[in-house]
């Protein structure tokens, strides 16, 4: 028998490390949305976006968790979804000293390498309060290959470097931690990810400001932002009114009177 085995360890030839693994799991190709889809979407809020889409039976949209890192009026963004996914760790696979050298062979490098100008990226990371995705260099580089934004159900460190960078990003807070020094390590790029309770496939776009991030797929992005264009126009009408003195219940929800003086003071087409 042989005595390493029988106490539990292994040869250094034997242990298995991300290193000694297949490449990083990806998805090859996947269709980004088109300028038009991402065009369409820019003037609708992350707010009408989820309630269009609930109208439409799609109800799991909103990405639970994330809020803008920068506190900014306005803060916006569209764009089509890259995703990164992290998974637990386990000693065996992924695990050692040198697990932030071995993560430039992971896919939190292959990701960031295939960004796109305007793609939005989207992280899977279990609502870790102890990883920090991303930091100021990896940022950076997102900004440097044209990145529009980052959504992640976890935390990021270099807080105070990613704010000037000016990368608009959604998180659930920061840590002093690098990406695979405690409990997760990236395990695939572009490939289906949950985010804070939602399902994200790469090329789905990605409507999120002060209200949070929501998910639309790219069969509904134009015709969702016809319709949120017109609900918009209504409120903005609306919320005229009760600024004015009009009653609650005359123009919200606009229907009725309120509707019919809503139609009467459009312009003509």
């Amino acid at each position: 028998m042989n005595p390493s085995r029988d106490q539990g360890t292994s040869t250094a030839e034997e242990t298995l490390t991300y290193e000694s693994m297949r490449s990083p799991v990806h998805t090859s190709s996947f269709r980004r949305p088109t300028r038009r889809m991402v065009e369409a979407l820019e003037d609708v809020s992350a707010a009408t976006a989820c309630a269009k889409l609930h109208q439409m039976g799609i109800t799991r949209t909103f990405i639970d968790g994330p809020v803008p890192l920068h506190q900014e009026p306005n803060i916006k963004i569209t764009g089509g979804a890259v995703t990164l996914q992290f998974l637990p760790q386990r000693e065996d696979v992924f695990n050692g000293a040198a697990q932030e050298d071995i993560e430039r062979k992971t896919p939190l490098w292959g990701v960031l390498e295939s960004i796109t100008p305007g793609d939005v990226l989207v992280i899977s990371a279990q609502a870790s309060h102890f990883t920090g995705c991303l930091g100021d260099m990896l940022v950076r580089y997102f900004k440097l290959r044209g990145g529009a934004g980052i959504v992640v159900d976890g935390r990021v460190r270099d807080a105070a470097r990613i704010r000037a960078l000016g990368v608009p990003i959604w998180c659930t807070g920061v840590t002093p931690h690098y990406a695979s020094q405690t409990e997760l390590f990236p395990s695939a790029f572009n490939v289906p990810v949950g985010v804070g309770g939602t399902l994200v496939t790469p090329g789905d776009l990605i409507v999120a400001d002060e209200d949070g991030a929501v998910v639309v797929p790219q069969d509904r992005a134009v015709p969702l932002a016809e319709d949120s264009l017109l609900h918009q126009d209504r409120e903005a009408f609306a919320r005229r009114r009760l600024d004015e003195g009009g009653l609650l219940s005359d123009y919200y929800p606009l229907t009725g009177e309120g509707l019919d003086e809503y139609l009467a003071s459009r312009p003509a087409t």
